[in-house]
């Protein structure tokens, strides 16, 4: 659709307000029309489809290891914790660090994806001071050298399930 510049300036103000902002969702498709691109919202057609491996933990609560929305994998965050028993390793920040990602792996695989899908993480610690130690086994396994790393927020936290130190979500791209 092709608007001159001064109905795509009415429409913007009408659609959108003063303040050039959507208040809706129509208005949101009138404003990115307008500016010539296209808003990416979940189609109402594609499936919520919750993942499961027993090579990771089984979720401790009512939700899923991970769900694919399209090409789009949403991990649950994963804690230190031992498939085969349930327990949260032995060590500090560094062991159960090893564990996490390598749980965050076997959900992946279940995916059909690797690290090198992963997009955005987000890493939960108990404490700041271990952020070093959990730094280093992080970039082993999601930043080594010519990879490019995914997007990620770190963040201290007041207390973890199961008491742990740590615990990694990540969201991957590339079903």
């Amino acid at each position: 659709m092709k608007f001159s510049a001064g109905t795509r300036r009415h429409l913007m103000r009408e659609s959108a307000g003063q303040l050039g902002w959507p208040q809706t969702l129509a208005q949101a498709r009138v404003v990115a029309c307008l500016r010539g691109g296209r808003i990416n919202w979940p189609s109402m057609s594609e499936k919520k489809i919750a993942l499961s491996t027993s090579a990771a933990p089984a979720a401790i609560g009512p939700y899923s290891q991970a769900v694919r929305v399209g090409d789009t994998l949403y991990a649950s965050g994963q804690v230190g914790l031992d498939p085969a028993t349930g327990q949260l390793v032995e060590g500090g920040v560094a062991e159960q660090t090893v564990r996490v990602l390598e749980n965050i792996k076997a959900v992946l695989a279940e995916a059909g994806l690797t690290f090198a899908h992963v997009v955005k993480t987000t890493v939960f610690l108990k404490s700041m001071g271990d952020f070093a130690a959990m730094n280093a086994i992080y970039e082993r396994y999601l930043a080594p050298e010519g990879v490019v790393p995914p997007a990620r927020s770190t963040v201290a936290v007041a207390a973890l399930p199961k008491d742990a130190l740590v615990e990694i979500e990540v969201l991957a791209r590339g079903l």
